[in-house]
């Protein structure tokens, strides 16, 4: 009897527990661990303090969804068409879509490198994928597919097995950080691509949406926010990870290299462990990300299209009754798979994509502030000073994003 309140909060825990995970399990995915281990091979542990930087940022961002998915009851987009209109509306959306096209595109490309490693061709690897998860999300319910999604996202863990054992020279780590190559425009195009691969539209019109289609209300803001933030932390562990584990194989002593295929990523991970494991787990923790990535980015996109042009847009209604929700998830899937046939080069693909999602960042995060500073209910408004540190930390966030996408593209 005495331990019946502590189980029962210990059961709230674990019901709450899921959207913040579930989204930066997603946010380690195919491009980020290609965007970090381009990063390793090229500058040695020269961009690691920005991925140290970039855990409070995250936070920040995703924190809001939660006031906003808790407060409101409703997803971004549905608040965007309340608030500004639905020009503003489909703007917003047109940017997650090219966000998303990008990461589904980056996702199935991983995949099918994957796949490429054990000669099995590209249309078969991408086309089991488009079907498997198709069927379990048109089969599921929110929680089913949250649970699978984690259970996939955990095997990035793997990369940690990979930097323990790649011994990173903390000399040499000491060196590179002290002197890094601002001026560059090539180091700029990754710093770009490093914060793209982090903060992205599709995280935050997820875990907003999912919150609400989970059921969660304001007395759970507490766990929410602490799974927010174990999420952010891990996320970043993982990609900091896979960036010391390139430095400190492929990119020794500062780096110049350049990656251009899967495989080549792959060799960091085969120097340290051995060709059989060091392969087994490259494909564990990349086919993790990915896969909950697609799911998580779908979802994503289906959601937005759902809240703006108002139809059902929820896994808690069977396919009958949300016909176009699940026929937008399907259309985003179909159409990421069938563009990975264009032969276009992976690693640079997902830089790419990196870039792009920086360069948006204006737009996101503009819509996140105005919206956490006046449409939530009073307790939960940004307000005062924190407001005041929001604003200033997503004005700095934009304005590095513009200006070394800008100049790194350009360079």
């Amino acid at each position: 009897m005495v331990l019946s309140p502590v189980i029962k909060r210990l059961s709230r825990l674990f019901v709450i527990v899921g959207p913040g995970l579930v989204v930066m399990l997603a946010d380690t995915d195919a491009g980020s661990v290609i965007t970090a281990a381009q990063s390793g091979a090229q500058w040695g542990y020269g961009l690691l303090p920005f991925q140290i930087l970039i855990i409070p940022v995250l936070y920040l961002v995703q924190e809001l969804t939660v006031r906003l998915g808790l407060g409101t009851g409703k997803g971004a987009g549905e608040l965007i068409v309340q608030r500004f209109g639905r020009g503003w509306a489909v703007l917003a959306t047109a940017t997650l879509a090219v966000s998303c096209l990008g990461a589904l595109v980056t996702q199935f490309s991983g995949l099918a490198g994957i796949g490429q490693m054990f000669g099995i061709p590209i249309w078969q690897t991408v086309s089991a994928a488009v079907v498997l998860i198709f069927a379990m999300v048109w089969t599921g319910s929110y929680h089913s597919v949250e649970r699978i999604a984690i259970f996939l996202g955990l095997f990035e863990l793997a990369f940690l097995v990979v930097v323990w054992n790649a011994h990173p020279d903390l000399t040499d780590m000491s060196r590179q950080m002290e002197h890094l190559p601002l001026t560059d425009s090539r180091y700029l195009y990754l710093l770009a691509a490093n914060l793209g691969t982090s903060i992205m539209p599709w995280t935050v019109f997820y875990q907003q949406s999912a919150i609400i289609d989970k059921g969660l209300g304001v007395d759970d803001i507490r766990v929410a926010r602490l799974d927010t933030l174990f999420g952010a932390i891990l996320c970043q562990i993982v990609t900091m990870a896979v960036l010391m584990a390139a430095a400190a194989t492929i990119g020794l002593h500062g780096g110049g290299a350049s990656l251009e295929s899967v495989p080549q990523i792959a060799q960091a991970f085969t120097t340290v462990l051995g060709e059989q494991i060091g392969r087994f787990v490259f494909i564990l923790g990349l086919s993790g990300g990915a896969l909950v990535a697609t799911i998580v980015v779908c979802l994503a996109a289906a959601w937005a299209v759902g809240e703006v042009s108002g139809v059902h847009h929820s896994l808690e209604h069977p396919p009958a009754d949300a016909l176009w929700f699940y026929a937008a998830f399907a259309v985003f899937l179909v159409l990421g798979g069938g563009l990975v046939a264009s032969g276009l080069n992976l690693v640079q693909l997902s830089i790419a994509v990196g870039v792009v999602n920086a360069l948006l960042l204006p737009v996101v995060l503009g819509f996140l502030f105005l919206l956490a500073r006046s449409d939530l209910p009073e307790p939960l408004r940004l307000k005062g000073g924190y407001a005041a540190l929001v604003g200033v930390v997503f004005l700095i966030t934009s304005g590095l994003g513009l200006y070394s996408g800008i100049v790194g593209a350009l360079g």
